[in-house]
């Protein structure tokens, strides 16, 4: 399970909507690839298409969309969003990774 908390809803669903996505029936694809300065880096995109093999979350009415790899590397994950003078914009909480880098946009196991 992926959660979204309140904050990260709001700017998801904004987000959407100005890309021409509809946060009711289209997903946020969220998943992992290799990369970044601690190995593995966060992936997230908006999608209308899901594929037989992926796994579905709603959560915070936001649903969410993980590919099978990656869903072992997201599992208890909570998408955030920080904005601000510092803000970094989406932000994961991985209780998974070992290491993060600096910025947050990757991490090891």
């Amino acid at each position: 399970m992926i959660k979204v908390s309140d904050q990260a809803k709001k700017k998801v669903i904004e987000l959407m909507t100005d890309d021409g996505f509809d946060a009711t029936t289209d997903f946020v694809r969220v998943g992992v690839k290799s990369g970044g300065c601690s190995g593995l880096s966060y992936d997230l995109i908006f999608d209308k298409n899901q594929s037989e093999t992926d796994k579905i979350f709603e959560d915070n009415n936001v649903k969410i969309i993980v590919d099978k790899k990656s869903f072992l590397y997201l599992v208890g994950t909570t998408l955030e969003y920080s904005g601000g003078l510092n803000g970094k914009g989406f932000v994961f909480n991985n209780p998974n990774a070992n290491r993060t880098c600096g910025c947050g946009e990757s991490f090891s196991l």
